[in-house]
């Protein structure tokens, strides 16, 4: 399952593999900021407090938009990181604005 904090909807959904947080968020109607939807914009940025594990690896989009100590606290970009095996995932949009 991911679980997906948006800033007034809240889901729990199945997750799909390939799909991206952006792409689960926008699928099941989660209010997520976003505007490129190619990892320059940082507006889907997001923190994932739960279920790292399961997403891809930071892409280099993310390790350009991102501050290091960003991605070492588990912020990533929600139109980067995709889901790649099933688990339990815990996501939070947090834009910079």
């Amino acid at each position: 399952m991911i679980t997906l904090a948006g800033r007034r909807v809240n889901k729990t959904v199945e997750p799909v593999k390939g799909f991206t947080i952006l792409d689960m968020a926008l699928k099941h109607e989660v209010d997520w900021g976003f505007s490129c939807m190619r990892g320059t914009c940082s507006r889907c940025r997001c923190l994932v407090t739960k279920g790292m594990e399961h997403l891809s690896e930071v892409s280099e989009e993310e390790l350009d938009a991102l501050e290091p100590e960003e991605i070492e606290e588990g912020y990533r970009l929600g139109c980067q990181a995709k889901i790649r095996s099933e688990g339990e995932v815990s996501v939070t949009h947090k834009p910079y604005f």
